[in-house]
């Protein structure tokens, strides 16, 4: 089986390299792991003493980041090693000033697993949440080097658990430690054999928690003190039913596509055109924005810092895949509204039980939702509190997690 997985990366690392040629993304996934082992050699030392982390992408990257600047601070004598699975995370964060150096992971074939270990050499390894690489975990357990997940989910349908991944689950056991968020996952761990696992929460509350109010002078002209509704990380099956609800309400809105390739920022304005919408990087001291009902977010990693502006939060993905972060939203005491695909999401279901987040199948049930956090002030005072009071309460993973490790 070990065989005929080396086989499925060669083919996985090849059909991207055929995708590359019409796809950007795709592109930009090939291109960086280009000159990997040549920028890593260049900035790992053999006396060096490193930490290395690795994420998938960017949700991954944000969920491990006050750990990694817990560490950064605590332990300036090792340099930190960040690497991303995905063009989405690395573009993005490839100048984060706490890692001495970030990368695309190699593939996963064993040639590459030794050569990135012999230049690297580790003393101490973080995966965030998952990226279960059956070469990379081999390796570390080969060369004793403990290998911790962090903010680690599992759930009894995932494919580890199937009947044709028992062979794969073996590996698991090898990892040093698993951090859970929930006891769920840790019951999961123990039926297959893997007992090194303990309920740490989620690092992610620790991230959003300390997130800091940044002004932006846009966003205030924008405003111009009129209440502001947020919709983040938004698809075109949400946006259609925004573009359903706007004008039932004097309120103003920014909308923060998840991707904001041309075809879809042309989808946006096409959309959002009686609205008399706006495109945020197009906005300069002359441009005139009293009219305007729509804020269209036409920029990458500032959705975070505008959501103390609003008064409560659309999140988009839940008619597709799954949706995106909440929390970023419920730390400022946002009520949340999302689609219909969020149960794998533990704090989403969290917060519906909260009554502090409101699923929605239609633009009828966002219109309804809407109208009563609007005009029911208790009602809403309450999903606000409920909101942030379930962020505060889940702080400190990372502390932990740090004190664990070190011994602290």
């Amino acid at each position: 089986m070990h065989r005929i997985y080396n086989i499925g990366i060669h083919i996985y690392a090849y059909a991207i390299r055929v995708v590359s040629l019409v796809n950007t993304k795709a592109k930009l996934w090939v291109k960086g792991r280009k000159h990997s082992f040549e920028s890593l050699a260049s900035h790992c030392k053999p006396n060096d003493k490193i930490i290395w982390f690795h994420c998938a992408s960017l949700g991954e990257f944000e969920q491990g980041r006050t750990l990694i600047e817990l560490i950064k601070k605590n332990k300036p004598d090792y340099k930190i090693l960040l690497s991303f699975f995905s063009p989405s995370g690395y573009e993005i964060r490839k100048n984060y000033p706490m890692a001495d150096l970030v990368c695309y992971l190699p593939h996963d074939t064993p040639h590459n697993v030794k050569r990135f270990f012999s230049i690297v050499h580790p003393e101490y390894i973080f995966f965030i949440k998952y990226e279960f690489w059956f070469n990379y975990i081999q390796e570390a357990y080969k060369r004793n080097i403990p290998l911790y997940y962090v903010s680690a989910i599992f759930r009894e349908k995932q494919w580890l658990f199937s009947f044709y991944a028992k062979w794969y689950r073996k590996q698991l056991s090898k990892a040093s430690y698993f951090f859970t968020q929930n006891e769920t996952s840790k019951l999961l761990l123990n039926r297959i054999g893997i007992h090194q696992c303990e309920v740490y929460g989620d690092t992610r509350f620790d991230t959003v928690a300390a997130l800091s109010k940044q002004s932006d002078p846009i966003i205030e002209r924008f405003s111009a003190n009129k209440p502001l509704m947020i919709a983040g990380s938004t698809w075109l099956e949400d946006e259609k039913i925004l573009s359903k609800v706007i004008h039932s309400y004097d309120y103003k809105w920014i909308i923060v596509p998840h991707e904001i390739g041309d075809k879809h920022l042309t989808q946006m304005r096409e959309l959002f055109a009686k609205f008399a919408c706006l495109f945020y990087t197009k906005i300069t001291s002359d441009t005139d924005i009293t009219d305007s009902k729509v804020l269209i977010i036409d920029k990458i990693g500032i959705l975070r810092y505008l959501y103390h502006y609003a008064s409560m939060a659309y999140i988009g993905g839940g008619f597709g895949k799954g949706i995106h972060n909440t929390l970023e939203a419920a730390t400022y005491g946002l009520p949340v509204i999302f689609g219909p695909n969020y149960k794998r999401f533990q704090e989403a279901c969290d917060l519906i039980d909260r009554q502090a987040a409101f699923s929605i199948q239609e633009a009828k049930d966002l219109n309804l939702i809407l109208h009563k956090l609007l005009h029911d002030n208790t009602f809403y005072k309450q999903a606000s509190k409920e909101a942030k009071d379930y962020v505060n309460t889940r702080k400190g993973s990372s502390e932990k997690i740090f004190s664990f490790v070190f011994k602290k």
